[in-house]
């Protein structure tokens, strides 16, 4: 111990003399592991990090993808994920294996609820509410900040309304109010009494941006919904997660659960059909380890946080190999000095061990400085990732878990790079070193530092491919053809059914809006849908057709469909290319009536048949005579701007289908309002949220943006991984040309005699530009030559990321070539320049 002491003192006081060399490694480490610490804070947060609940690691989900929201038929892979209400019931009353196995909503939307304290000043805003069976809390294993949380008895038919308000919502809304226990709140224009406050540190049964703000019972959704789900055995809205007892396996579980699953599902019209007995023989349900929760957000993130963590170790492994040369040219500089040690005595074995400490004291500075740069590169990611999420429950502090992991990188890559050059610095010999033999150039530390540079330019080219790859792929995402007109056009969010609206209410309510909405300063049109493009929703069934003959199982008879408005297609820029669009004659007591996109024409009258008047239904072929297609309009994607243009359809605001119109209920609630302006209009927000409150004060804005917005806000994550990858991109070859100038800057120093002696011959300042930068750009042939190959096998991780971009794209790979070779001879000209300045007559003097 006391030898480490000295070990370290002596390190100090050796970085303390060379603060040049200290300040550039401390920044150079500070940035490759705070970036990794970083991505780190975030793969923990998103990835790793349990549910702050009791005993995680005995929770389990019946499940294992990610469906949401409101899903019917056969799931893909006939793997069940998603559930019926009343399958879960089954599944539970048949599962003496657990503890508690509760049920969640699958879909946890912004607005789902319009809340107002029962006070005569209170004002309505749009909340997230999560309808939770009765057994919740009690699975998760909490206990209540303030009053009580849910228990089965709420959960009851009939029982009061009660709901559980999460402890970000008590403290950001109501200031941590203590009176707000026990006291009656209006949701969805129900009173309903609040019961508790969840734990501080619970955030929801899952890792999301828009955590739950009250925690709802099942029995509730009846009263609260617009349609009910409750009992519609066709219809999967439910997440399950469960607490096993000790001791029970979860293979014989998992298949006496899969049985029981089928036993239920054969009682479903759709299973009892020929085409569907093959898929109720393959249904079943996967157990996963429910830990994390509900893993949504570990899904659509998962893969890209791999990749940006796998980037930020390239980045370091070049700043670990530039430090290693900073390193090494020291040590080549402190050679006399070591051989003068090891002349005294000293053994191989303690000057490795000096410099080895001397690398972690300097790799430990690093971590520190590393850590203020996790901090805010967090915050930045954070700010990059979900720009619009102040609830999210991720903090850039860094947590015991990054700090450890921090300095767990920090040991490591004083290890990584200071253990080669502490090998050849101690093994020089003596009395050649105190001779003055290391002159030469010839060495195993000049081979091990051209190696290096080698290794940097080869992975800088890695980095470099990858960000242009990945940059290109985000540029053709964001301006691909959508078939829209984003200009000046403005998105509203609304939700009637929280606001209490009744169907036979509805036509009132949008005469009320289109009118006064039309009459704002500035718009030129009011248009009103379920949802609106790239907006993130999406309703589909599958569509028969009149005269057909019934579709086989495995048939690609899916369709999006929307609702809209007469106005609706001009707003948004969507050209009727046959017949007719949706006019203000298509009331809901005239015939149904469908306008269909060119896709669904394509899809579904492959032969150029006519569509105008043809007719299809979404309940079987006994449903085919439902609507009639009047009109023909332009694709448009709604749904995934990675994916080809589905099939689509379009009906009007309020007509219901001919068969079982009650299905349509849910349907006929407009969810947003789009109003195409005449130019930009200041504080128009304010004006929406008079306008709705002059209409009912229940009715309240979820959502406002402009189109554009809209649509960018689907790019966040590809946005994010190519701004990273193109830092870390540029920052591997800042540093790879800082490595390359150092070591050719050395060489030129040791040379210097050598070079003397050749211009005192009568060598000219070109030919030593040229021997010198020959030597620099040879390495970074060789890295060039080796990064191609490296390069391409690599792409195949960042492939799944890519849009319209192959895995070898000249044009790419070229730039990234060229820009290498560019910061490469910039690195070599510089000290190339200043071996041609050399004076022969002080070069010889220095023999």
């Amino acid at each position: 111990m006391n030898r480490l002491i000295q070990d370290v003192q002596y390190a100090l006081r050796q970085l303390r003399k060379a603060p040049g060399f200290t300040l550039t490694a401390v920044l150079t480490l500070a940035l490759g592991i705070g970036a990794n610490a970083a991505i780190f804070t975030l793969v923990h947060a998103v990835l790793l990090r349990n549910l702050p609940v009791a005993d995680p690691k005995m929770l389990v989900r019946v499940g294992d993808t990610d469906h949401c929201c409101v899903n019917g038929g056969a799931p893909d892979e006939d793997d069940y994920s998603i559930f019926a209400y009343d399958l879960y019931k089954d599944l539970k009353d048949s599962s003496p294996e657990f503890e508690q196995l509760a049920a969640m909503q699958a879909g946890i939307n912004g607005g789902s609820l319009t809340v107002r304290r029962k006070t005569a000043d209170a004002v309505a805003h749009p909340s997230r509410g999560e309808y939770v069976s009765g057994n919740y809390f009690q699975t998760l294993g909490l206990m209540p900040y303030a009053g009580r949380l849910m228990a089965p008895p709420d959960d009851a038919d009939g029982a009061p309304l009660v709901a559980v308000m999460s402890y970000r919502t008590w403290q950001r809304d109501y200031g941590l109010e203590p009176s707000v226990v026990g006291s009656t709140f209006v949701l969805n224009t129900h009173p309903t009494t609040i019961i508790g406050i969840t734990p501080p540190s619970f955030y929801g049964d899952r890792m999301r941006a828009e955590p739950a703000d009250f925690f709802i019972p099942f029995s509730s959704e009846p009263i609260m919904a617009e349609h009910s789900l409750l009992h519609e055995k066709e219809s999967n809205w439910v997440y399950i997660l469960g607490r096993v007892k000790p001791g029970v396996e979860l293979g014989p579980l998992q298949e006496k659960m899969s049985g029981r699953l089928r036993q239920w599902l054969a009682q479903l019209e759709m299973y009892q059909k020929e085409d569907f007995k093959k898929s109720l023989a393959q249904s079943h349900v996967v157990l996963t380890p429910g830990g994390v929760g509900i893993a949504n957000m570990q899904q659509e993130y998962g893969s890209g946080l791999h990749l940006l963590m796998g980037i930020s170790a390239l980045v370091l492994l070049i700043a670990c190999a530039n430090i290693a040369n900073l390193v090494l040219v020291r040590g080549m500089a402190r050679r006399t000095e070591t051989s003068i040690r090891m002349a005294l005595g000293a053994g191989r074995r303690r000057i490795i061990r000096q410099m080895l400490t001397e690398s972690i004291v300097l790799a430990c500075l690093g971590g520190l400085a590393g850590l203020l740069v996790a901090y805010a590169g967090t915050k930045m990611l954070l700010t990059l990732a979900f720009p619009m999420s102040p609830d999210l429950p991720i903090h850039a502090n860094p947590s015991p878990v990054v700090l450890s992991f921090a300095f767990g990188l920090s040991l490591l890559t004083g290890l990584l790079f200071g253990i080669a050059p502490a090998w050849i610095t101690s093994h020089a010999e003596p009395a050649e070193a105190l001779r003055g033999a290391g002159r030469s150039t010839r060495n195993g530390s000049s081979l091990l530092q051209r190696s290096l540079v080698v290794l940097q330019a080869t992975l800088s080219l890695v980095l470099l491919v990858g960000a242009g790859l990945l940059s290109k792929s985000l540029n053709k995402l964001e301006h691909q053809d959508f078939g829209l007109q984003t200009q000046n056009r403005v998105v509203v969010n609304i939700n009637p059914a929280t606001a209490g609206y009744k169907p036979e209410q509805l036509q009132a309510l949008y005469d009320q809006l289109e009118q006064k909405f039309t009459a704002l300063p500035g718009v030129a049109r009011t248009g009103l849908t379920l949802y609106t493009p790239l907006g993130g929703d999406n309703w589909g069934e599958p569509v028969f057709i009149q005269g057909r003959p019934e579709p086989h199982y495995g048939d690609q008879i899916g369709s999006s469909w929307d609702r809209v408005s007469p106005e609706f297609f001009d707003i948004i820029g969507q050209q009727v290319l046959r017949g007719r669009g949706i006019t203000a004659q298509d009331t809901p007591t005239s015939l149904p009536v469908a306008v269909v996109n060119q896709t669904f024409v394509k899809r579904f009258f492959p032969k150029g048949e006519n569509p105008i008047g043809a007719h299809f239904g979404v309940s079987g072929v006994e449903s085919s005579n439902d609507f009639e297609i009047v009109g023909v309009v332009s694709d448009v994607k709604y749904v995934d701007p990675r994916n080809v243009t589905r099939p689509m359809y379009f009906r009007p605001l309020l007509q219901v289908a001919r068969t079982k119109p009650e299905s349509d209920t849910r349907s006929l609630y407009a969810k947003a309002i789009m109003l195409q302006m005449k130019a930009p209009v200041e504080g128009l927000e304010s004006q929406v949220q008079k306008t709705l409150a002059s209409i009912n004060p229940n009715l309240t804005v979820i959502d406002f943006s402009t189109f554009a917005e809209q649509i960018g806000d689907q790019f966040d994550q590809d946005r994010l991984i190519a701004r990273l990858t193109l830092l870390f991109g540029v920052l591997a070859l800042i540093l790879a040309s800082v490595g390359l100038y150092g070591v050719t800057a050395y060489t030129v120093a040791r040379r210097t005699s050598e070079i003397g002696i050749r211009m005192a011959l009568g060598a000219g300042r070109g030919s030593v530009v040229g021997m010198v930068l020959r030597g620099a750009m040879l390495q970074a042939g060789i890295g060039l030559l080796l990064g191609v190959p490296v390069a391409m096998l690599c792409v195949r991780f960042v492939q799944a990321k890519l849009y319209q971009v192959g895995g070898f794209d000249a044009m790419v790979l070229g730039s990234a070539v060229l820009a290498l070779a560019a910061s490469a001879c910039v690195a070599g000209l510089i000290p190339s320049q200043r071996a041609a300045s050399t004076n022969p007559v002080t070069a010889l003097r220095t023999e």
